[in-house]
């Protein structure tokens, strides 16, 4: 019996830390669409499991001065995604963003910070948030993070002017 409860719970524990795992393929719609030709970019994606993310994220965030309205903003989110280009270009980008156009993304807000470019983009139905996705865009290098939540514009506001004021 002890014998059958251990490799349950490991079961258990490797099942619920599958998503955890860094794949070399893209975990995003977009870049998953095998006729587009990325041209030697290399990819690393991870699925970010929020019961595993908020603790640390929560111990962080204690740390900071202006950490509470972020705190509030990190409950509302159900699960984040990160993918990582390596050897983007540029023509990658502007398809990325004609096609997150056609997908009803709202562009929210670019931040420029040191040489880097951070963009904020929103999927909204009503006055709710479903989805926020945020593109870092430096030189060769980008970087997506996919946030799915129940937000609203004020909570999206909030987040823009904390991280634009850092």
């Amino acid at each position: 019996m002890k014998n059958l409860r251990t490799i349950l719970l490991a079961a258990c524990t490797v099942f619920l830390l599958q998503s955890c795992v860094v794949s070399h393929k893209p975990n995003m719609e977009f870049f998953s669409d095998s006729g587009y030709d990325f041209k030697g970019a290399k990819f690393e994606s991870v699925n970010v499991p929020m019961f595993l993310a908020k603790p640390f994220i929560r111990k962080a965030l204690k740390e900071e001065e202006d950490g509470e309205a972020t705190a509030q903003l990190v409950k509302k989110i159900s699960k984040i995604k990160v993918l990582t280009v390596e050897n983007g270009d540029q023509e990658m980008l502007a398809d990325y963003a004609r096609y997150l156009n056609n997908n009803n993304y709202e562009d929210w807000a670019t931040i420029k910070h040191n040489g880097d470019n951070v963009n904020v983009r929103v999927k909204q139905s009503g006055e709710t948030i479903k989805n926020m996705l945020i593109t870092v865009n430096s030189d060769r290098e980008l970087v997506f993070v996919d946030v799915k939540g129940n937000f609203t514009p004020d909570d999206i506001s909030k987040f823009i002017n904390s991280a634009s004021d850092k």
